[in-house]
């Protein structure tokens, strides 16, 4: 199945970027970057982690501006609102003062003007839209009140209309299939459910150009395909979509172009049908022989994490997890495999000490470790790379060396004084071993790109020389490149015999880089395949079985059946 639209090419054009660049201290973050987007098009923009990609964003929906060149829109000149003819056609209407023009239409682009987009408004008023990939949304308030935020319905006497405000949401939550009430609170839901909540924001300002980043990162396969009908039902009213993801695998399925972007350029433009090797060697200036180098071990040592009879209660609906056992070995990767809320994530936090479990025992090394007490796994020998980066993981707005050296405050600081010049070496060396895009230490983690901050989420823990490291989603919203250099240092980890417990999403990267999977189905351990045996179909057989068939004699036979299934 293919995504292209054939009618593309001949597109009216509804945005060009020409020659933008932006730079920040020590950093040149776009240098001359050109973009076009044509009605009814989905355009994939490509590239690494850095590459430039959120600034380019950013700055087509008021958050930046450009340094140099430009930016022209449809209907740009003077500014205004929007306004909707029959079949949902937007034009502007003069009257804006957030979108400067500069003189004419621009030759054979009817009606493209040189736009100034100072702030979000700008942007909506250009009928510009942006799903980002954090969140932009208020933990208290309702779905409702978020989709509308600052865009409220009102009544003759200027009071909100509650009302008219419920029944536009529930019906732009029936449009992206999320069955939830209008007045649930969004604290109340899961990741998944926030990005489609994001999307329905998005379509609530009825855009004609829609900007998506990494909008699957979070999504199961079932709710990727729902966001690709959404997705070709916008394209073939007319919108023009820039679509950001690091899945190629969605790109020949959805887009129809492809702009590449390296070091802050625009290296080219091609067809969405594009061969994959060929789009990796445009996006990382190299050819990757490999996608996942995992480099097994002749036999795997002793154990180091030992889990038994590990069960949480949960509330009336059964318990969280129940009866996990398995244990994971020197210098080998175990996958744990399973469906978004299989309790994968609940397991590992529970043996990490963040969160508590009602009976059962962790051990590592043979020595029981006390329930509940981070501490004591950081002590051990754990460490934990939580699934959000940014919320758990990081101290955003502290600097790179502060967040590389936090677990191991404890070991640099002496009488009550933190040795700043050791804390600044360790730091500096595992940077530079990481490879970490930076402009120095003292920069702020939040300004990093999303795999360069995974780097330093890894970094804490390698300076704490973590013997079996847990990373949950490791690789989400990460580019190819930063991907194999993540996999190249798990090799690292375990040919020097320590281990690793990998959580992930991507089947293809826990059937590519574990050497046993783990597959995990309501709360149970649905059973174990050894690498030979571990195909797709197997896994999704297990992680589908209902907890009244998961046990070990059945689950021994599911993984022979399951060797057989291609």
């Amino acid at each position: 199945m293919t995504g292209v639209n054939d009618d593309v090419p001949g597109g009216r054009q509804l945005l060009r970027v020409e020659g933008v660049t932006k730079s920040f201290p020590g950093v040149r973050a776009l240098d001359g970057v050109d973009l076009t987007l044509r009605a009814g098009e989905v355009h994939v923009l490509l590239g690494e982690n850095g590459a430039g990609k959120s600034t380019l964003i950013k700055m087509l929906s008021g958050a930046h501006r450009p340094d140099a060149g430009r930016i022209l829109a449809a209907g740009g000149q003077d500014g205004g609102q929007a306004t909707r003819q029959d079949g949902g056609q937007a034009t502007r209407q003069a009257g804006g003062q957030g979108t400067g023009q500069a003189g004419t239409p621009e030759g054979p682009h009817h009606g493209l003007h040189e736009v100034h987009i100072r702030s979000a408004q700008d942007a909506e008023r250009l009928g510009i839209a942006t799903i980002y990939q954090e969140f932009n949304l208020v933990p208290g308030m309702t779905v409702a009140e978020n989709i509308f935020l600052g865009r409220q319905p009102r009544t003759r006497l200027g009071l909100v209309d509650r009302r008219t405000m419920r029944a536009r949401a529930a019906e732009l939550l029936r449009r992206v299939r999320l069955d939830v009430s209008p007045d649930t609170p969004v604290c109340e839901l899961g990741i998944a459910r926030l990005q489609m909540v994001e999307i329905a924001k998005a379509l609530s300002l009825d855009a004609r150009v829609l900007i998506m980043d990494e909008p699957t990162a979070v999504l199961t396969s079932e709710e990727v395909e729902t966001l690709f009908e959404i997705v070709r039902e916008l394209r073939a009213a007319g919108v023009g979509i820039i679509f950001i993801t690091h899945h190629l695998e969605e790109i020949g399925v959805l887009g129809d172009r492809v702009t590449v972007l390296r070091d802050g350029r625009s290296v080219q433009e091609v067809p969405a049908a594009t061969d994959q090797d060929e789009l990796i060697r445009l996006m990382v200036g190299r050819d990757i022989a490999e996608q996942y180098p995992r480099q097994r071990p002749d036999e795997p040592g002793a154990p180091l994490l030992r889990v038994r009879g590990l069960t949480r209660y949960g509330a009336a609906a059964g318990p969280v997890f129940e009866g996990i056992d398995f244990e994971v070995r020197a210098g080998e990767v175990v996958g744990l495999a399973g469906l978004v809320g299989a309790g994968r994530t609940e397991v590992v936090r529970a043996i990490f000490g963040v969160d508590r479990y009602d009976a059962g025992t962790v051990e590592i090394d043979g020595k029981e470790l006390a329930r509940g007490d981070v501490r004591a796994a950081m002590r051990a020998g754990l460490g934990l790379v939580p699934e959000d980066r940014k919320g758990q993981g990081l101290v955003l707005d502290a600097s790179l060396q502060d967040n590389l050296t936090l677990a191991r405050l404890d070991r640099d600081t002496r009488v009550g004084v933190v040795d700043r010049g050791t804390q600044r070496r360790e730091a500096a060396a595992v940077a530079e071993r990481l490879q970490v895009r930076m402009s120095g230490l003292g920069q702020h983690a939040r300004t990093l790109s999303g795999g360069n901050q995974q780097k330093i989420v890894i970094g804490k823990w390698l300076l704490t020389d973590a013997r079996l490291l847990i990373l949950d989603e490791p690789t989400r919203g990460i580019d190819v490149g930063a991907k194999v250099e993540i996999y190249q240092l798990i090799n690292e980890l375990t040919a020097s015999g320590r281990a690793v417990l990998m959580i992930s999403s991507d089947l293809p990267e826990v059937l590519g880089m574990s050497d046993r999977v783990l597959v995990m189905s309501q709360g149970r351990l649905a059973g174990e395949l050894p690498v030979e045996a571990a195909t797709q179909d197997a896994v999704m057989e297990l992680a589908l079985q209902s907890p009244d068939h998961t046990g070990t004699k059945h689950n021994d036979e599911s993984a022979k059946e399951g060797s057989d299934v291609h």
